[in-house]
């Protein structure tokens, strides 16, 4: 990509500081920043490293760049960056103390709530990331049916069982990657073959909803449903990763929306707008296996992130959160859907998981040049202050106004146009 074409167009942001922080950071942490964080992953040199503040929706850089931001931490801010309810709860909990060698009433209390909510929850463990939640829902799994393998879909964390297919980390040995088989989503015949030849399959785990980048499928209740067949059937043990769809497409999660309910569901990310916290919720017999697993951290049952999770569910019941959500993100789609069919010569499109448009990403149609393509879009929004990652779908949380919104699309309409000009 020809920078300087762009830099005709719209002004370059100052990133000097975040840069040489960057620099700093690489001597002092492995390649400066890890995973999805990394600034190759974005378009690197245009976007920012290091964030210093919040406000809103809007996140500042430490070079005092202003984003309107739709990664939302990679999906735990579903209120607002800074929700003074959610902090003054946790603040109030801090003054009394909250890392103790026995529990406090607030997690009684939060196992009662996800019961209430969650339509899988009999039973609740209280962990504290998301790869923690499913892999101790995997090791339920192996304690309560006897067998080994598990038949998995999706990106569920870096644990060792689920990474080497996904990531060929080199790190895992063969025979723990060999206990995952790969299962194709929406493939039930395939995943009925592959269950009816081993009969070793403990799990079927998968992600409800269709989210590999640059890709869309159709949300399918059917799909769902046939897998709950084939559980049933095979007597494996239904696993739904909900660390992204839980308390965001629906309180309860893609199984409350879909209508099909797992024998265990994890979640995680928006459950206390930010506060690092996860859990895994199923059927009575199956989390009662736990007294043949070692589940043990000393931080799981810390009051704080407990605390953030009580209100932030309060908030979203009482504001009716999930709604808002669905309701911005269907207007934004609507919008974007207008301003893309408006153009000959770039294919581009509102990208949703699973039809969802409360997971925004642009994506582009045609092949020719489409790398090049992307990193035109993603730093014009980003110079204009949007920030949309383009190795990543986005989030649409209760606080991004409607002015948040209308600014984006006309952001997008000129990116639009100049690739359309460019292009011609």
């Amino acid at each position: 990509m020809k920078k300087e074409i762009l830099d005709n167009q719209i002004k370059p942001l100052n990133l000097t500081k975040s840069y040489q922080m960057f620099d700093e950071a690489k001597q002092v942490t492995p390649g400066g920043a890890l995973g999805i964080r990394k600034p190759e992953k974005a378009v690197f040199g245009e976007y920012p490293v290091f964030f210093e503040k919040a406000n809103g929706m809007h996140v500042v850089d430490v070079d005092g760049n202003n984003y309107i931001d739709y990664q939302c931490g990679w999906g735990p801010i579903v209120l607002s960056f800074v929700d003074e309810e959610v902090n003054n709860a946790v603040i109030d909990r801090i003054k009394k103390g909250f890392c103790f060698s026995v529990v406090q009433g607030e997690k009684l209390k939060l196992e009662k709530k996800l019961k209430e909510i969650i339509p899988c929850c009999e039973k609740s463990i209280i962990t504290k990331t998301g790869s923690d939640a499913v892999t101790i829902a995997l090791r339920l799994a192996r304690a309560y049916t006897g067998k080994n393998k598990v038949a998995s879909w999706g990106y569920h964390g870096w644990h060792d069982w689920c990474t080497y297919e996904r990531f060929n980390d080199k790190s895992v040995p063969k025979n723990i990657s060999d206990l995952t088989v790969i299962i194709p989503w929406g493939d039930l015949e395939g995943t009925e073959r592959l269950l009816s030849n081993d009969k070793d399959i403990a799990a079927i785990i998968i992600t409800p909803i269709f989210h590999e980048l640059f890709k869309t499928v159709e949300g399918s209740t059917e799909y769902l449903q046939g897998l709950r067949k084939l559980a049933d059937k095979y007597k494996v043990i239904l696993v739904f990763d909900e660390i992204r769809t839980g308390f965001r497409m629906a309180m309860g999660g893609a199984q409350e929306y879909y209508g099909v309910t797992p024998d265990i569901g994890c979640f995680g990310k928006a459950m206390a707008n930010g506060y690092a916290i996860s859990a895994l919720c199923g059927k009575n017999e199956i989390m009662d296996a736990a007294g043949k697993v070692a589940i043990s951290s000393t931080f799981f049952p810390n009051t704080l992130e407990i605390v953030a999770t009580l209100k932030t569910i309060e908030i979203m019941q009482r504001d009716h959160v999930m709604e808002v959500i669905r309701e911005k993100g269907a207007y934004l789609k609507k919008k974007c859907d207008e301003i893309t069919s408006k153009y000959k010569n770039v294919k581009a499109f509102y990208g949703t998981e699973s039809g969802l448009s409360c997971f925004p990403l642009i994506l582009f149609k045609e092949q020719d040049k489409l790398e090049e393509k992307r990193e035109y879009f993603f730093t014009y929004l980003i110079r204009k202050g949007i920030l949309l990652h383009p190795s990543h779908h986005g989030y649409i949380a209760f606080k991004h106004t409607k002015k948040d919104l209308d600014y984006t699309l006309e952001v997008i309409d000129e990116a639009l146009n100049f690739l359309d000009k460019k292009y011609a």
